[in-house]
């Protein structure tokens, strides 16, 4: 789906700054309460921030909604979050600029091939959590279908909404051959990285009020 991104070059529209708190980022714009995480991806102090967000409580073992929001530099060709800490058999939620607009797609693959489009997970984009500026763009989206998911066979992954939960991203410096198609083809991946993400600390008591309020 297309994302509208509003342009603008100030830098404090990304929402860096006093609302981050070591693990935890309460977002001024949207209102979620955030656990986060920076993956590095040069050797310097560049990153991409990837931010969770879900109900609270949530019964374990249970399916759950979940909102994520990515942060990433201009020069990331598209960014891929893996649910299941994998590169395959797994939802990968992707999205790249096009633009001044943007574009998620959600995809899944079975072996170390380009994902096709996952029809099991899908994404609804929270328009005030959705911008870009000079440096920086940024979408948040609520993905339902990725936190329990099939992997391989009949056996079911579901994601510890009370506890850590492995996580993998991706990243091109290239964009998509089509940029401003969900089901573009994609370039392989310049980085692929994984990471233990606090699901913890990522509850919000009105978590469907927000949703909401940020369509």
């Amino acid at each position: 789906m297309r994302l509208n991104f509003a342009l603008t070059c100030v830098a404090a529209l990304l929402g860096f700054g006093s609302e981050a708190n070591a693990d935890v980022y309460r977002d001024p714009d949207t209102g979620f309460t955030f656990s986060q995480y920076n993956a590095l991806i040069t050797t310097g102090t560049s990153s991409i921030t990837f931010r969770i967000a879900i109900p609270s409580p949530v019964t374990a073992g249970q399916p759950y909604d979940a909102v994520v929001q990515v942060v990433a530099p201009v020069s990331a060709g598209w960014v891929g979050l893996a649910w299941g800490g994998s590169m395959t058999n797994n939802p990968l939620l992707l999205g790249w600029l096009n633009g001044a607009s943007g574009v998620t797609s959600v995809r899944r693959a079975t072996s170390h091939t380009a994902p096709a489009i996952y029809s099991g997970a899908t994404a609804q984009v929270l328009r005030k959590g959705t911008k870009s500026n000079s440096t920086h763009w940024q979408f948040t989206a609520k993905c339902t279908g990725c936190t329990t998911f099939t992997t391989t066979g009949t056996t079911t992954k579901s994601l510890n909404p009370t506890g850590s939960n492995r996580l993998a991203f991706a990243y091109a410096k290239t964009k998509p051959s089509q940029p401003s198609s969900p089901s573009s083809p994609i370039n392989v991946h310049d980085l692929f990285n994984y990471w233990d993400h606090d699901f913890s600390v990522a509850g919000n008591a009105q978590f469907q009020d927000l949703v909401d309020r940020n369509l």
